[in-house]
């Protein structure tokens, strides 16, 4: 099964949840009773989204954290990878070449690289903006598309077939 570690899912909804916020601030306080993660795992995701360029800290008594950049020039993919690391699938594409032991036997390594391409890409193709307002990506229904031709509509009408 692949799935995202609970850290990446954590960072997500933070993430979408500052993204709601618009260009106000939010505290690691507010945000973890807005999404009901504990605040010491909120302050931890925060300062790795910020390392990563995704946030911007401001101290003070009015502080918080807010988006660097608008929510539709942030992919899920980047935020997947600044919790976790780089999206990778198996050990030899994860840590590089000479990391497994059967790397020389296995006739699958080139599959496996092309396969955690396509996954990489389809984080990277869809927004934060996609996430927080699906409406005005045509989302709002289930089943329904992004209208326009770009990868996320293409990769969303494979995995509905």
């Amino acid at each position: 099964m692949i799935r995202l570690s609970r850290l990446a899912d954590y960072g997500v909804a933070l993430m979408t949840q500052i993204a709601l916020a618009g260009a106000g601030v939010q505290s690691a306080q507010e945000l973890a009773a807005a999404t009901g993660v504990p605040l010491p795992t909120v302050s931890k995701l925060l300062a790795a989204l910020a390392r990563a360029g995704l946030l911007v800290a401001s101290r003070g008594a009015r502080g918080g954290y807010r988006l660097a950049r608008p929510a539709d020039q942030i992919s899920v993919g980047a935020i997947v990878s600044a919790v976790d690391g780089p999206i990778a699938l198996t050990q030899c594409i994860e840590h590089g070449p000479g990391t497994c032991e059967v790397e020389v036997l296995c006739p699958t390594q080139h599959g496996w690289k092309a396969i955690n391409e396509g996954v990489r890409r389809a984080f990277n193709a869809v927004s934060l903006a996609e996430l927080v307002w699906p409406h005005a990506q045509g989302w709002a229904q289930p089943g329904a598309v992004p209208a326009g031709d770009g990868p996320t509509r293409d990769a969303l009408e494979r995995s509905t077939r």
